[in-house]
């Protein structure tokens, strides 16, 4: 899955300006909140929970235009609790972001 710099580079590169720190600790966040809620999936047994979940995760995706994150979320959010398929995708892609902020 490749990684096209995109909405969510600039918004992480317009939020921190010229501050390569700031911008780094932007991206942690981003990654620790995603991980958040890819965990509250994984242990969600029931469809709310599983909906709420998904559905935070694409407002945390949409505050940094994380586009494919957005789209996964919402695909997720009309899928079973639980379904290893769909957090797979999210995790992946999140692994895809996580590399490109190491460049």
């Amino acid at each position: 899955m490749a990684f096209h710099p995109g909405p969510f580079d600039h918004a992480v590169a317009a939020a921190a300006g010229n501050d390569r720190a700031l911008e780094a600790q932007l991206r942690t966040g981003f990654v620790e909140s995603v991980e958040r809620q890819i965990d509250l999936m994984r242990r969600a047994r029931c469809d709310a929970n599983w909906r709420m979940a998904a559905q935070h995760l694409h407002a945390v995706a949409a505050g940094f235009h994380a586009e494919e994150i957005m789209r996964l979320a919402d695909q997720a959010a009309m899928g079973v609790p639980g379904d290893p398929h769909a957090i797979r995708e999210i995790s992946d892609q999140l692994d895809v972001i996580r590399g490109a902020g190491s460049r």
